[in-house]
C-alpha cells in the first residue's frame, strides 16, 4: 500500500492518517488526502482510537480498543506499514496512550477494566519488554448508567515525568502514581484530584508554557477546569462551561488540546458538535472566545496541524471526517472539507 497524500507541501512525506473502530466497519487506518481521497486501509492496527508517536525510535504506539485489549508497535516506511508488536495490555478497552518524556515508557489507559497498564520499552528497538505493570482502580460515581464503575479514559505523564497521571470517568477523580521510567515501576495511586461529583473527567493536559497549571475537560458536566499543580497533587483554582450561555441540549465533552504557543485551548462539544476555543492569558486562566460548528455530529478527536494552519475533526456518530481553519487569532472558521470514513475514531500524522 502507498500513501499518495500529503498535508500541504508537496516536498514532505507527512501523511493524514484515519484511525478507525471495527465495530463501525473500519478496516484498519486509512490515509486520507487533502483533496478528499480515501486511500486503502492498513489492516493490522484496527480500533486505533488513539495513539502515541515516538521520534527516538520512529514508532507509532496505537490502541486496540477492544474487549481484550491490545497495544500495537508500528513502523511507518516509505511504501508500507509494518507491525512490530501487538501486546495485550491486561485490560480491557485502552481507550488512550502516552509516552514519558524520555521516550522509556509507554502507558495505556484502559476503560472497562477501570486501570491503567505501563511497559516499559528496549532502549534498543523500542519495543515493550515482558508484561505490563497493572493498576486497577476501585469505586463509582453518582451517574448510575455511566459511573457504576472505574473507566480509566486519559494517562499521561507530568512535565516533570515523575508523576503518572490518570482521568477516571467513572469515578470522579484523576489518580497519580510516582513512576519510574527508567525500571518501568509504577507506585501506589493517590487521588490527585477530586472532581464535582457526576462530573466525568475525561481528559487531562499539560503545556509547558504553563507548568503550574493543568486543564481537565470533564465529559458529563460540560466544564473545563483549570488546576494548580502542586506536586503531585492538582488544586481547583476555576472552571468554566464549554457550552453557550443558555444552551439546554444533550451533551458530553471529549476532546482536549492547545496550540504550542500556549495561549489558546481548544475542546469538542458532543451534541453541541462544536469546537470550544478559549484564551490563555499569561497565568493560565481560560476565556471562552469561540464556539464554531464542527462539520458534523460527535467529534469524538480532533488534531491541531499548526504549521497548515487547520484543525482535523473526527466524527464518530456520522463517521465523518472535517477541516476547520485556524485564524490568526486562534480562533476557527469551517471550510467545505468533509470525507466519510467508517469507523472514524481518531486523526494523526505518520
Amino acid at each position: 500500500m502507498t500513501s499518495t497524500d500529503t498535508l500541504s507541501d508537496p516536498e514532505t512525506t507527512r501523511s493524514l492518517w484515519i484511525g478507525t473502530y471495527a465495530g463501525g466497519d473500519g478496516a484498519g487506518v486509512h490515509p486520507l488526502s487533502m483533496d478528499r481521497r480515501l486511500g486503502a486501509p492498513y489492516p493490522d492496527a484496527l480500533n486505533a482510537s488513539f495513539g502515541t508517536y515516538s521520534s527516538r525510535f520512529d514508532l507509532h504506539y496505537l490502541v486496540d480498543e477492544q474487549d481484550e485489549g491490545a497495544l500495537g508497535v508500528h513502523r511507518r516506511t516509505a511504501s508500507d506499514w509494518v507491525r512490530l508488536a501487538h501486546v495485550p495490555v491486561d485490560g480491557g478497552a485502552p481507550c488512550h496512550v502516552a509516552m514519558d518524556r524520555t521516550q522509556s515508557c509507554v502507558a495505556t489507559a484502559n476503560y472497562t477494566s477501570g486501570s491503567v497498564s505501563l511497559f516499559r520499552l528496549d532502549p534498543a528497538s523500542g519495543l515493550p519488554i515482558g508484561r505490563p505493570a497493572v493498576h486497577a482502580n476501585s469505586g463509582s460515581g453518582p451517574n448510575a448508567e455511566r459511573q457504576q464503575s472505574p473507566h480509566a479514559h486519559w494517562v499521561g505523564f507530568g512535565l516533570d515525568n515523575r508523576f503518572l497521571y490518570v482521568a477516571d470517568l467513572g469515578t470522579d477523580e484523576v489518580l497519580a502514581f510516582a513512576v519510574d521510567v527508567e525500571r518501568g515501576t509504577i507506585g501506589t495511586s493517590r487521588t490527585a484530584f477530586r472532581a464535582a461529583p457526576g462530573s466525568g473527567p475525561r481528559h487531562l493536559l499539560f503545556h509547558a508554557r504553563h507548568p503550574q497549571s493543568a486543564y481537565l475537560a470533564c465529559e458529563l458536566d460540560s466544564t473545563l477546569a483549570a488546576l494548580d499543580v502542586q506536586g503531585s497533587d492538582l488544586k481547583f483554582r476555576t472552571s468554566v462551561s464549554t457550552l453557550p450561555v443558555g444552551w439546554r441540549g444533550a451533551n458530553i465533552v471529549a476532546h482536549i488540546d492547545a496550540n504550542s504557543a500556549g495561549d489558546r485551548l481548544y475542546v469538542s462539544n458532543r451534541g453541541h458538535d462544536s469546537i470550544a476555543v478559549f484564551a490563555l492569558n499569561d497565568g493560565g486562566d481560560p476565556t471562552l472566545l469561540q464556539h464554531v460548528a464542527s462539520g458534523g455530529a460527535s467529534p469524538r478527536a480532533f488534531m491541531l496541524l499548526e504549521e497548515e494552519r487547520r484543525m482535523i475533526v473526527v466524527h464518530e456518530r456520522d463517521q465523518r471526517v472535517t477541516m476547520l481553519d485556524i485564524l490568526p487569532d486562534g480562533t476557527l472558521a469551517p471550510t467545505d472539507f468533509a470525507v466519510h470514513v467508517p469507523g472514524a475514531a481518531y486523526a494523526f500524522v505518520a
